[in-house]
């Protein structure tokens, strides 16, 4: 029944979404899945059920008359839309997954490059051997994300136009989504509990006057902040890049559609009443995090700039119900 379905689906994929093509849709399923049922109960086998009833329903430009949707299947089938293949987004998702590792490497070797100097001055190095081991950092983070962005190059056509996916690659995507969901949430929670208490070993070692191997506390202290943020930021990037990755393609199918109905079903999108307001949702939390950075490196007053979140949630919530549309 599952091959039926999906080929159900595929039929109806770029028929737009309104209720007379959804009545036909359902009504031409309950006469494929009677027919197999019956075909089943006669003894035939599954495949046989399945090429039977495919071959007797599975032109729409046939039936689509006895279905009241002539005028729709001949005058407003959307033939400009390219159509994704499973294959291709399989490869893309490979693609976007080494991307986002990239970028996050990219990202933790910026951050984590002070730590050179840092050591250096610990164990009285020069401060040019420090200077290079920054800039050596830096320079493999830029390697990184140019070679990164032009890999990505290619698939610039499913930002650019206008795609599709059928009823199979959509349920793909989705389960491999759900499969990744505890993967992003662990990765993101450690991530963000990892800056948010990347002061606690540097206040250990002040309070408590530990020494390491004879390096200065302080310097210590300064490495091990970096550290935290740099893993931190690593996996709060990469596990945010992933999750991406899913739900753009899932979007793809336009919401007018039949199979943009049935991606969207599945994940539901908060629309906002402009533009404007889609965009300053967009960006939102991810600006309270920067601002929570900020806040907290220029103060390393950690013990009280956790507040902001709590503050950032319920100002959520206000934008969210003053922005969304009814």
């Amino acid at each position: 029944m599952e091959v039926i379905r999906s080929y159900l689906e595929t039929m109806f994929a770029n028929l737009p979404n309104t209720p007379e093509v959804l009545r036909a849709k359902n009504e031409l399923w309950q006469m494929m899945e009677d027919k197999y049922n019956e075909l089943v109960a006669d003894g035939k086998s599954d495949n046989e059920a399945v090429g039977t009833v495919i071959a007797e329903f599975g032109n729409l430009d046939e039936i689509s008359e006895d279905l009241g949707i002539r005028s729709v299947v001949s005058g407003t089938q959307d033939i400009t839309r390219r159509k994704v293949t499973m294959e291709e987004i399989k490869q893309y998702l490979h693609a976007n997954s080494n991307y986002a590792f990239k970028i996050s490497l990219g990202i933790f070797l910026c951050i984590s490059s002070p730590i050179g100097a840092i050591l250096g001055e610990a164990v009285n190095f020069s401060s040019l051997a420090g200077l290079l081991f920054l800039m050596a950092f830096v320079a493999t983070a830029v390697v990184l994300f140019v070679h990164s962005s032009i890999t990505m190059h290619r698939w610039d056509f499913l930002k650019q136009e206008l795609c599709t996916i059928d009823f199979a690659t959509t349920n793909y995507v989705n389960d491999q989504k759900e499969r990744y969901n505890p993967t992003y949430a662990l990765l993101m929670t450690v991530g963000i509990v990892l800056c948010a208490i990347s002061f606690v070993p540097a206040a250990i070692i002040d309070e408590l006057d530990i020494s390491f191997f004879g390096f200065d506390t302080d310097d210590m202290a300064g490495v091990l902040l970096f550290v935290f943020v740099a893993i931190g930021v690593f996996m709060i990037v990469l596990s945010y890049n992933i999750n991406n990755s899913y739900t753009n393609i899932l979007k793809l199918n336009d919401a007018s559609t039949v199979s943009g109905n049935y991606a969207s079903s599945q994940h539901p999108e908060t629309k906002y009443i402009s533009p404007s307001a889609a965009a300053i949702m967009s960006v939102y939390w991810q600006t309270v995090t920067c601002l929570y950075l900020i806040w907290s490196f220029l103060t390393f007053n950690w013990h009280y700039t956790w507040i902001i979140w709590p503050i950032a949630g319920i100002i959520s919530g206000v934008l969210n119900s003053t922005f969304k549309k009814q």
